[in-house]
C-alpha cells in the first residue's frame, strides 16, 4: 500500500509516494537522492543515518517516512551555508582531524550540532557520553571530541 508524504527537508518542500513500510532513512536517500545520511546498521545501534527532525537528533533508520509527514527534516547535505561555507561544527571536524573514512561522520555532525545547541562548554567526559549511539570503527574518538568541544564554543560564539 502506497502513501503520500510530505515534509521540509533542508528548508525545501519535499513529497513523495511511498509504502508505507518506507523508512526515513530510505526517503532521504532513494527518494529525495540526498545520500550523506548513510545506512550502517538498520538497527538505531551506530548512528550513521542520524538527522535532525524538527530540530531534534533522530536515527533516521528508526522512523517510517509517513511519521516524519509535515516535519522540518535537516540532513547533512543542509548544514553548510548555500555559499558553500561550512557550519561551525563541520569546520572543527576539518580543523581538527575529526573523521578518517568518513562514513559516520555526517551523523557524528548532525548529532554534535544537536548536543552543542544546549551544551557549549561541555567537558570531555560529557561529549563522550553524548556520542554513545554513534560508532565510528577508525577514530579511537579522540579527534571527534576534540572536534565536537571546538565546533561547540564556535557555534556558542556565532549566536
Amino acid at each position: 500500500m502506497a502513501i503520500k508524504v510530505s515534509m521540509k527537508v533542508n528548508g525545501k518542500a519535499a513529497f513523495a509516494e511511498v509504502e508505507t513500510r518506507t523508512l526515513l532513512v530510505t526517503f532521504l536517500r532513494e527518494n529525495l537522492r540526498l545520500t550523506g545520511t548513510h545506512v550502517g546498521c538498520d538497527t538505531a545501534q551506530c548512528g550513521a543515518c542520524t538527522v535532525l527532525m524538527n530540530g531534534k537528533a533522530v536515527k533516521a533508520c528508526s522512523f517510517l517516512a509517513m511519521q516524519a509527514e509535515g516535519a522540518d527534516i535537516m540532513t547533512i547535505e543542509g548544514v553548510a551555508k548555500a555559499d558553500g561555507t561550512l557550519h561551525p561544527m563541520q569546520a572543527a571536524f576539518k580543523e581538527h582531524h575529526g573523521l578518517q573514512c568518513g562514513f559516520c561522520t555526517p551523523g557524528m555532525v548532525i548529532n554534535a550540532i544537536d548536543f552543542a545547541k544546549t551544551r557549549p562548554n561541555a567537558s570531555e567526559q560529557e561529549v563522550r557520553e553524548a556520542l554513545d549511539g554513534n560508532l565510528c570503527r577508525c577514530t579511537g574518538y579522540h579527534n571527534i571530541v576534540k572536534a565536537i568541544m571546538a565546533g561547540s564554543k564556535a557555534m556558542a560564539s556565532a549566536r
